[in-house]
């Protein structure tokens, strides 16, 4: 089936907003953000790596692995308003006076459109995180794990840098192991469903376990 698989479509699929925004949750998009987002917002310079992560949903992992990392610059990319709001909420919880995560900046829109933008080896380390598994196969072109993009991130990526992906879902899970034994820029250096330790939990893995399903991790090297 990869050897027939469409190029990714040039659009966004799924909700760019849930539930309407409450009216703090849009005036932080409108004051608050803009101190954040990528690229308008750049970092210092003592800054020592670039990560990326794909696909922040709520930013929990985000959050946890920029403040663990203060050194590292973090971009999470994120469409769905719903879920910056929500990060941004927790951010001025004590008022906008509250000093804001310094290493983190959001970018808000497709992370596939950021990424052709993106230097050369300019990140050190990626993060996937429990992607939409589009569980169609008419749907596969869709899914974020496709040997195109996989292209464009072994560009973006340094040798050695470090690729994290979780999935839940069995058909991604399937989807991912196939395509990734049929490229040969990245090694999987581990998969597991054993959760390794230093993984941030994230809102929806804690759902998934919840609700009885076995996530997978993979740590992929860029060789």
């Amino acid at each position: 089936m990869v050897d027939k698989l469409k190029p990714p479509p040039d659009r966004l699929y799924g909700r760019a907003r849930g539930h309407t925004l409450r009216a703090r949750q849009a005036e932080l998009l409108l004051h608050l953000l803009p101190r954040l987002r990528w690229p308008d917002q750049g970092f210092r310079p003592t800054i020592d790596d670039i990560w990326l992560e794909v696909g922040a949903g709520s930013f929990e992992h985000a959050e946890t692995i920029a403040s663990q990392n203060p050194t590292i610059g973090l971009i999470a990319c994120e469409v769905f308003e719903n879920g910056i709001a929500s990060l941004l909420s927790r951010l001025a919880a004590t008022g906008e006076e509250k000093s804001l995560l310094k290493n983190l900046r959001v970018y808000a829109g497709d992370a596939r459109a950021l990424i052709r933008e993106l230097p050369d080896c300019s990140i050190g380390r990626a993060f996937l995180m429990f992607p939409d598994p589009w569980p169609k196969a008419r749907h596969a072109k869709r899914r974020f794990v496709h040997p195109m993009i996989l292209h464009e991130m072994a560009r973006i990526m340094r040798g050695g840098g470090e690729w994290r992906i979780a999935s839940d879902d069995p058909t991604y899970q399937g989807w991912v192991d196939e395509i990734f034994s049929q490229q040969s820029e990245f090694s999987v250096r581990l998969r597991t469903m054993v959760k390794p330790a230093g993984w941030p939990t994230t809102r929806y893995e804690a759902k998934a376990i919840a609700s009885g399903r076995v996530p997978l991790y993979w740590q992929l090297e860029r060789r």
